[in-house]
């Protein structure tokens, strides 16, 4: 059985191993880049394209406090949340490309691609540095529901046509995609049911108003003792959840992808400025006390050099925008 394990990233580092959760890979050495950089006399802003409080404004401000510790340099988190996110990622699009400005985002960036008309191109206008942790994503439903795997819930959907619905986080979001992906590999007809964030989403859940829903590990884990989990997203398992197998291990492909929290810089930043920061990030994701906050957020630590990453936002790019289409996915 295949877990994710609670390993040393700084050794994979130094090892030049990488791995289908991004684990981090070798690095040119800090000592290459610019001597000027960071600026000992600028701020360097770490925008976050959401309200505070949320799980990527507390891992953005993890992040931020190492950093600062380790350069003397203030990095300021900057929340600037609205329009899905794409307000304060525009920003970050449009600053200066000189390593001072750094965009803190979420796999949302990719999948608003083929979904909204977005004022800055995500493959283009920006350059990756590194993820910072995974989130995989679990179908969860009711105790009392009759199957124990997805093959199990597949079956009893199809018997039934027309009673059963699933929940998601809002349209367009990880667990609408999952969702219609789940239509789409069983021949399903359950019927989407958007709500307005992980809250009311998880209460619709306990108070069985829903047949099924992707909820993701970390916000919904002090709830997921009270629902059957039938299955999870990635590749290999999780150590917290050793029982619940991946979506792959039950014959269904697509659920691969993770669910991602990472940093951005904005394009022609130079090559130098984008490997001292990904490297300073690695070390950071290495340390045992960062990498135990975010295991507490319920969050697989990640860390991978900026081509590694580069490669994922391609892959991920592609594999929702297939997902939208052939499931016909719209915002409105």
């Amino acid at each position: 059985m295949m877990r994710i394990a609670r390993r040393s990233l700084l050794g994979l580092a130094l090892a030049g191993t990488t791995g289908a959760l991004g684990l981090a890979g070798s690095l040119p050495a800090a000592a290459e880049a610019s001597p000027a950089y960071p600026d000992p006399n600028r701020p360097i802003r770490m925008v976050v394209p959401y309200p505070a409080g949320g799980a990527t404004d507390v891992l953005a401000r993890l992040v931020a406090q190492k950093l600062g510790e380790a350069w003397k340099v203030p990095v300021v988190v900057d929340n600037r949340p609205g329009a899905s996110g794409t307000l304060g990622t525009q920003l970050v699009a449009r600053a200066a490309p000189d390593g001072h400005t750094v965009l803190f985002s979420i796999v949302a960036l990719v999948q608003q691609i083929p979904l909204m008309n977005l004022p800055y191109d995500p493959l283009k206008d920006f350059v990756p540095v590194t993820r910072v942790a995974l989130s995989p994503s679990i179908l969860a439903v009711p105790r009392s529901t009759p199957a124990s795997n997805v093959r199990e819930f597949v079956e009893l959907v199809k018997a039934q046509p027309g009673k059963y619905s699933y929940g998601s986080y809002g349209a367009g979001s990880s667990s609408h995609i999952q969702g219609s992906l789940l239509n789409l590999q069983g021949g399903l007809d359950m019927v989407h049911v958007p709500y307005q964030g992980g809250a009311p989403l998880v209460n619709a859940m306990m108070g069985g108003q829903l047949s099924a829903a992707f909820v993701d590990a970390g916000s919904s884990r002090p709830h997921l003792p009270k629902f059957k989990l039938l299955g999870i997203t990635g590749t290999q398992r999780v150590s917290w959840l050793p029982d619940v197998p991946t979506f792959k291990e039950q014959g269904l492909t697509g659920f691969e992808p993770l669910g991602w929290f990472g940093m951005l810089m904005p394009a022609g930043t130079p090559q130098p400025v984008v490997q001292k920061f990904s490297a300073e990030s690695l070390r950071i994701l290495a340390l045992p006390d960062v990498r135990e906050k975010i295991e507490a957020l319920g969050l697989v630590p990640a860390g991978d050099t900026p081509a590694e990453f580069a490669a994922v936002l391609r892959s991920d790019a592609a594999a929702y925008a297939a997902i939208i289409r052939d499931a016909q996915i719209r915002l409105n």
